[in-house]
């Protein structure tokens, strides 16, 4: 299949365009595709998942930058050693404590690749009903605010009684495992 704007090379690109107009569909050579924008080919080196891991990075460090969150092109992981550069470039984190280091910039993008920044998956037996007792009571909570809006001052009491009793139940398991 030739190329729909230049006519001469084969097309290898396929790029969908949406605006208010409609839906546009063009199929390009990469001569043609790489002066729509961002798109860079290198034959000799191919696409690999760190350019976009980086990407996508990059995208997220500049809607930070947008959303006034502090930069911190410095950062470094006080566990690991790892710096936010290092994490940039290899899209690939260092330790547990790096979530917390580059936590600002983390959770937007976890958000937009994951579509969330908190597990909501399966839990483990073991640590799994303090993980399970908290996340009952933030749902609760959000349940109880609810309530409260639409004045529903009987439920939220008892919404209210059913967290104070499930945080009391998780504090004495706490104490007997410490």
């Amino acid at each position: 299949m030739l190329c729909d704007d230049c006519k001469k090379n084969e097309a290898c690109v396929h790029i969908t365009e949406i605006s208010t107009t409609g839906k546009t569909d063009k199929n390009l050579c990469e001569k043609c595709a790489a002066a729509y924008g961002n798109i860079v080919f290198d034959a000799d080196k191919g696409f690999s998942v760190n350019d976009f891991l980086k990407g996508i990075f990059s995208s997220a460090q500049q809607r930070s930058e947008e959303e006034n969150i502090p930069a911190q092109p410095k950062a470094i992981c006080p566990n690991c050693g790892m710096a936010y550069s290092d994490f940039m470039h290899t899209g690939k984190i260092g330790c547990s404590v790096c979530y917390q280091t580059f936590g600002i910039h983390l959770e937007p993008l976890l958000r937009r690749i994951h579509g969330a920044s908190t597990h909501n998956g399966k839990i483990p037996r073991r640590s799994g009903g303090e993980i399970q007792a908290k996340h009952k009571i933030i749902l609760l909570r959000k349940e109880l605010e609810a309530h409260v809006a639409q004045e529903e001052y009987e439920e939220a009491a008892r919404l209210r009684d059913q967290i104070r009793e499930i945080e009391k139940i998780a504090g004495e398991q706490v104490k007997q495992e410490g």
